[in-house]
């Protein structure tokens, strides 16, 4: 029983003097957390889902108070609340937000089964990351969408839909919260995040593929060739050819137009835009009016000669 005793005796001292060295480093060592981050963090929406560049709320929280500190918060921006909780985050922290434009998922490729021919097929796992690293895909085409979804499973908000018949990934822009999961997700970088725009209105080209113009058409109807007609005719400097491949800048586009009308392949979309009114037929109309009036005046002249 002795060495029994002592063992118990032993064991609790050894227990009694590590728990305060342990009390001891917990007050010394310890990191007292800011109570507004908690106070940040309750009025982010918990989506966690990486978009502002943090990892989660609780990350973006700890960087608006630091910066909050700091004196500023722009440049700071959870997309899936957007502008109304960033305000609320503001107030709280007593600072002012200058308001940015929203931001919407863009996927710059028309490669559908029509314009984008199949010239073989994949039999390997179904993810584009996959049929991305065993090459160019089931089509000659090595920088479009591959269809395989991989941008739809990544996206937390059910945003974006495969669609069956073309092949190719359409986003929701109401329920787009520009969060980022599908750029990221996307293994040959097709899908982009553009500004919005005055009432939804956008240019872009809808294109990624670099190669020369033979080449690219040959693998899409509607590739971008590089030929530089649209960076000659946008007025604004807008646009920039690099690699084979025009890119529209969304700071310094007007939305004017002029480059898609000159754009030989149709690469570049324009959405949202009403639909060009028809032609009115007054013109058309007026030549007879006037060929109706110089009858009826001839006629009048036979009348009074006779």
């Amino acid at each position: 029983m002795s060495f029994i005793l002592v063992a118990v005796i032993v064991l609790g001292a050894i227990g009694l003097v590590a728990a305060v060295v342990l009390y001891v480093c917990s007050k010394k060592f310890a990191v007292k957390e800011d109570p507004r981050i908690a106070e940040v963090a309750a009025l982010l929406p918990q989506a966690n889902c990486g978009g502002c560049g943090y990892p989660g709320c609780g990350g973006l929280a700890d960087a608006l108070v630091k910066g909050a500190d700091n004196g500023s918060i722009d440049g700071l921006l959870c997309p899936v609340g957007g502008q109304e909780v960033m305000g609320k985050v503001a107030d709280l922290l007593g600072m002012a937000m200058a308001n940015s434009e929203p931001l919407v998922a863009v996927v710059r490729c028309q490669g559908t089964c029509e314009n984008r021919p199949r010239i073989a097929e994949y039999s390997g796992l179904r993810t584009c990351t996959a049929m991305h690293a065993c090459g160019a895909g089931e089509t000659a085409c090595g920088f479009g969408c591959l269809g395989c979804g991989d941008c739809v499973k990544a996206c937390q908000f059910g945003a974006i839909v495969l669609n069956p018949e073309t092949g190719i990934p359409e986003v929701d822009e109401e329920k787009c919260t520009s969060c980022g999961a599908c750029v990221k997700a996307c293994p040959r970088r097709i899908i982009e995040l553009r500004k919005k725009g005055i009432k939804g209105r956008r240019v872009y080209v809808s294109c990624v593929n670099k190669d020369k113009g033979p080449i690219a058409m040959k693998g899409c109807k509607v590739a971008c060739i590089g030929c530089g007609k649209c960076e000659k005719e946008c007025p604004f400097e807008a646009i920039t050819i690099e690699n084979n491949l025009s890119y529209i800048n969304p700071d310094k586009c007007k939305s004017c137009r002029k480059c898609e009308k000159v754009c030989p392949t149709h690469a570049i979309v324009a959405v949202n835009f009403p639909a060009p009114k028809a032609r009115t037929t007054e013109i058309q109309d007026k030549p007879e009016a006037v060929i109706n009036t110089s009858n009826n005046t001839e006629s009048a002249k036979k009348e009074a000669e006779s």
